[in-house]
């Protein structure tokens, strides 16, 4: 059974604690960015070593923590291209991103076990790395969804680092803490 698409405006998560899974993307110093990243990638590996059967979705409606897992990974890796967008182009529009298409056609629940861990390491990695590099002058350059909400490297950071901390909580049902 497909899992219906998410079609949530998720950029609320910007100016308020998420009720789901307790982040507040406000909290963590634009300093703290950086780290915040490393520590979700590294949760991530630990909270998926723990279950028995990650391709097994709890029920027809949700995603297996497999397929949560490869979503994270491309998320990670999303974030770095639009990241370096950002820094590369002047406002730049981001092409639409069809989440669900994507867990489709990328068959999430076949994938390989190691290898999505390890890509989503290397690309939680590569991100945190990413904003560790960042001078001041850079957190403020501007970028916009495909439906125009706008971004600046550091709202966009602090986005996206709720999706990967969000996931985590649908997959073990522990808030962040």
């Amino acid at each position: 059974m497909n899992i219906a698409p998410d079609t949530k405006d998720w950029t609320w998560v910007l100016g308020e604690r998420c009720p789901d899974c307790g982040f507040d993307s406000r909290e963590p110093g634009r300093g703290d960015l950086a780290a915040l990243a490393s520590d979700v990638g590294q949760r991530w590996s630990s909270a998926v070593a723990g279950i028995s059967d990650v391709a097994s979705r709890p029920n027809a409606e949700t995603w297996s923590p497999l397929e949560y897992a490869c979503h994270v990974r491309d998320v990670f890796a999303l974030a770095r291209y639009r990241t370096a967008l950002m820094l590369d182009q002047d406002d730049p529009l981001f092409a639409n991103w069809d989440q669900d298409a994507t867990a489709v056609e990328e068959d999430y629940a076949a994938q390989d076990l190691d290898e999505v861990m390890a890509a989503l390491a290397a690309n939680a990695s590569g991100f945190s790395a990413d904003l560790a590099g960042l001078d001041e002058g850079q957190w403020p350059r501007p970028g916009r969804r495909s439906d125009d909400k706008p971004f600046t490297v550091e709202s966009f950071a602090r986005y996206v680092l709720h999706d990967p901390i969000h996931h985590l909580t649908d997959v073990t049902g522990e808030a962040w803490a």
